[in-house]
């Protein structure tokens, strides 16, 4: 007698994953990873004077005012740095060959075994180097299998015309398995790469350190920039508050008149020089006879100016609400009514690109729960993974729609693999279904938007390309070459390439041993071989 094995039940999108062979969920970070909770927010808002340290550039200051905004004050949005978005995927989720192809030393198309495609759960009939069928797709620059969930969700939210001018690299990484202990999250990296937004440093869908599931680096770490919380439209709503002086006024321009008379006033009594025209200071100036009343008087100054530069940026309430913008919710837009209301996915995503893409926050992440999927099934990782790919999508989109630049980042703890038993089920699509974590399988990749142009990889000949876009490698089994690159077998030296990469993109990868002095990266040859596109 034949007994057939049946496949569990697929999960809901957004039912816990419960697994026998792991401990009972304790912490937040085990709740999320296991799709016990989706990040739910607490209202967080920063206290008015965080929200007035950096406002973005006054467009409609007075000429002086202006100056001094730029020159002195340092008022710019994003502070001039490509505004950096990362995807934090709790629980190990696949990224590796049945989403972002992976291959051997030559790169991406250097391909694996069939074995090795096996454990990253593409069976025979489905191999990227299948005699019959092309299962490679690089419209994202970036080659993903033709049936990757990340990818057919990407491609429902970015249009033709956005995906011509993105490229990506993978980055084959190993992390330890289920864990917020992987010091994954590179943001306080950015930050200190120079990027910062002109309301917020740096923002994260969850109340932690990092702003995500995964921990940041402890040499990266600086209190100073810790994320504030923001997950939902209200959390960005709740940002600005022009005060009692912006309901003064029934034109926002008078409330900005006055602020800067404000502004002249007190540099006059401080003993600043307030525009060309204006007459000599009679009276001697003001002292506070401390070590850096310099530093201190200049602080004072700037403070009237940007409260007036935030009060003429943001006295529209609707400038920095996502559920208002046409570009995010409606029927032309990035998402429907129905997805925006509906999924609290999507509303998160939509509330990070919202402040993070214009440059209102210099970088974000955003965590994502419920990707230890390895249930016996491929259906529920699929679409968890096309859900993520809609994310991902959508803030690809925002930028386009923006002409802005984006760097994005994916990432999550561990991997997974298969045993090589097929799901033919609707959702599973024939593909192998995920049975266990497997470290040794894991990846990240980035993707980067440029509305002038696809970001060029480095390399004078396709090989060389290659083997910029692929920085390490795997070998023919299916298992990461743990000494294909620093990234390999270090998260905290992942964490360090992503953002000499960032660094790159902006032409300062020469500077990233004086930011970073501690660095595992190496000589400046081994660098440039982990860097993976020019200067944008």
């Amino acid at each position: 007698m034949i007994i057939k094995s049946r496949l569990p039940r697929p999960l809901k999108l957004d039912e816990p994953l419960r697994h026998a062979s792991h401990k009972l969920p304790k912490t937040r970070r085990d709740f999320l990873a296991q799709g016990f909770v989706t990040g739910a927010a607490t209202v967080m808002g920063p206290s008015l004077l965080a929200t007035l340290l950096n406002p973005r550039t006054a467009n409609a200051l007075s000429t002086d005012m202006m100056d001094l905004a730029v020159n002195v004050c340092e008022i710019t949005n994003g502070n001039g740095k490509i505004p950096f978005i990362c995807f934090d995927l709790a629980g190990g989720a696949n990224i590796a060959g049945s989403n972002v192809l992976v291959g051997q030393q030559g790169g991406q198309l250097d391909f694996l075994s069939t074995a090795g495609y096996s454990k990253l759960g593409l069976p025979g009939d489905m191999l990227p180097n299948n005699s019959t069928t092309n299962f490679v797709n690089t419209e994202l620059g970036l080659a993903f299998h033709s049936d990757s969930a990340f990818l057919r969700g990407i491609l429902t939210k970015t249009s033709p015309a956005t995906r011509a001018l993105i490229n990506g690299a993978v980055i084959p990484a190993r992390s330890e398995n289920d864990t917020g202990n992987n010091p994954h999250n590179p943001l306080y990296g950015i930050a200190r790469a120079g990027s910062k937004g002109s309301l917020l440093t740096l923002i994260g869908t969850q109340n932690s350190d990092s702003g995500g599931n995964s921990m940041a680096p402890a040499m990266m770490m600086d209190p100073a920039n810790r994320p504030t919380k923001i997950d939902r439209n209200s959390d960005v709503t709740g940002l600005v508050d022009t005060g009692e002086l912006g309901t003064l006024f029934s034109d926002p321009a008078d409330t900005v008149a006055v602020m800067e008379s404000m502004a002249r006033i007190s540099q006059k009594k401080l003993g600043v020089k307030v525009d060309s025209v204006s007459p000599p200071n009679p009276t001697p100036p003001v002292t506070t006879t401390l070590a850096d009343d310099i530093d201190i008087k200049e602080r004072v100054r700037c403070a009237y100016v940007k409260t007036a530069d935030t009060t003429e940026k943001f006295s529209d309430p609707t400038e920095l609400n996502p559920r208002l913008d046409p570009e995010i919710r409606g029927s032309a837009s990035i998402f429907t009514d129905t997805e925006f209301d509906g999924d609290r996915e999507f509303e998160k995503t939509a509330s990070v690109m919202k402040l993070v893409v214009p440059g209102y926050a210099g970088a974000g992440t955003i965590s994502m729960g419920g990707f230890d999927y390895h249930t016996g099934d491929r259906s529920t990782g699929e679409a968890r993974d096309f859900r993520a790919g809609q994310c991902i999508g959508a803030c690809l989109e925002y930028a386009a729609r923006r002409g802005q630049r984006l760097m994005l980042y994916v990432f999550s703890d561990g991997s997974l693999s298969s045993n090589g038993m097929v799901d033919n089920s609707a959702g599973g699509r024939g593909k192998g279904v995920w049975t266990g974590d497997n470290q040794q399988t894991a990846s990240a990749f980035f993707l980067v938007f440029n509305p002038t142009g696809r970001p060029q990889l480095m390399g004078g000949t396709a090989a060389e390309q290659a083997r910029h876009q692929q920085i390490g490698y795997f070998r023919a089994s299916g298992d990461i070459e743990t000494a294909g690159s620093p990234a390999g077998n270090a998260v905290n030296l992942l964490v360090e390439t992503v953002i000499l990469n960032y660094m790159a993109l902006h032409g300062q990868q020469g500077s990233f041993s004086t930011t970073f002095p501690n660095h595992g990266l190496g000589s400046p040859a081994l660098r440039d071989s982990l860097t993976a596109f020019n200067p944008l």
